[in-house]
């Protein structure tokens, strides 16, 4: 083979040329992927709205979204939340006009614990639709349908 001559040096020893080498060593990149992996499940759950409540289920499908909503949540104790920030009932509406992008046709989500007075989840989306909103859903969790035997 043409790889395998020998080359003599200087001092008399012959040496062997060594091969290239043709396979690629994905153990690295194995490595790197697994750690992202892990990163992005680990991450992945702290993305969502962040007052944590307790979503009534349904077996509704979600529906299809081409921009994040505004979020309102009522808190079991009553408290509300405009997206993260707490606040009072009075200015809820007031809050939200100032930072609604498509003015009365935002889209507003609110989300009530199933522990939540329920007036007090009727009350904010009558003070919304009152206010001239017109794009308001409740949101809740999703229950997988039991397989029929």
């Amino acid at each position: 083979m043409a790889a395998d001559i020998q080359h003599t040096s200087a001092r008399g020893r012959g040496r062997m040329r060594r091969r290239a080498m043709a396979e690629i060593n994905v153990t690295p990149f194995v490595d790197v992927m697994l750690v992202l992996l892990i990163v992005f499940m680990v991450t992945a759950p702290l993305l969502t709205v962040g007052v944590p409540v307790d979503l009534p289920k349904t077996r509704a499908p979600a529906l299809g979204q081409d921009r994040e909503p505004l979020s309102i949540t009522v808190r079991r104790d009553g408290v509300i939340f405009l997206q993260k920030e707490q606040v009072p009932q009075e200015a809820l509406v007031e809050k939200l006009t100032a930072i609604a992008e498509n003015g009365y046709n935002q889209r507003i989500f609110v989300r009530g614990d199933t522990q939540a007075n329920y007036g007090k989840v009727m009350e904010v989306m009558g003070l919304l639709a009152a206010s001239g909103f017109t794009h308001i859903g409740l949101v809740t969790d999703v229950v997988k349908p039991k397989p029929n035997p």
